[in-house]
């Protein structure tokens, strides 16, 4: 199984990094992704592996959170927010920011696949990256190749947001809701 989050570079006068969200964004406020270089991975520094390495399981939760990872490091706070948006821009990292249980909060979480040929799977899977209600998606070996998960406030939020994949990609998206839960911590040691 193979990752298929592939990052698109975006360039716009609004591009930065939000501290408050925590992401590297451009002007309107999504994530600017582009597909990751592998060789980048050799470039990372023994302190962007420290950081990612010490900080995949629990990000600080207080006022000024960058500053105390910055304390803890030995670093500075803004030092930290650019390692942050560089490893996002490389693609070394594909997301930032909280994993919120929705369910728990009155919202949905809902596992999903599709059937997408090899001729489309690049168009469609990037497609299913831009729309806010997915959380991340996988290609797998297997007649559903492209899994993802929907995840909103509410179950009709989820819903539309799958209809608007179906309607868009011309595919459709087969959903699989939660029956039971397991906690799988999956920790990648950069």
């Amino acid at each position: 199984m193979s990752r298929v989050r592939q990052p698109r570079a975006v360039k716009s006068p609004g591009a930065g990094f939000d501290a408050a969200r925590g992401a590297a964004c451009n002007a309107d406020g999504r994530t600017p992704m582009r597909k990751p270089d592998p060789s980048a991975v050799n470039g990372l520094t023994e302190m962007d592996r420290r950081l990612i390495n010490q900080y995949q399981g629990g990000f600080p939760i207080c006022e000024r959170p960058f500053q105390v990872v910055a304390d803890t490091l030995g670093i500075s706070e803004a030092d930290v927010i650019a390692r942050i948006a560089t490893l996002l821009q490389a693609g070394l990292l594909t997301r930032f920011g909280p994993l919120f249980n929705a369910d728990r909060m009155g919202g949905s979480n809902v596992l999903a696949a599709m059937a997408v040929p090899a001729s489309e799977f690049e168009r469609v899977a990037e497609f299913v990256n831009l729309q806010p209600e997915i959380a991340h998606n996988y290609r797998r070996e297997h007649a559903l190749n492209l899994w993802f998960v929907g995840a909103a406030e509410t179950p009709e939020k989820v819903e539309a947001a799958f209809d608007y994949i179906e309607s868009m990609s011309g595919y459709p998206v087969y959903r699989f809701p939660k029956e039971r839960e397991f906690f799988v911590e999956l920790k990648l040691e950069a």
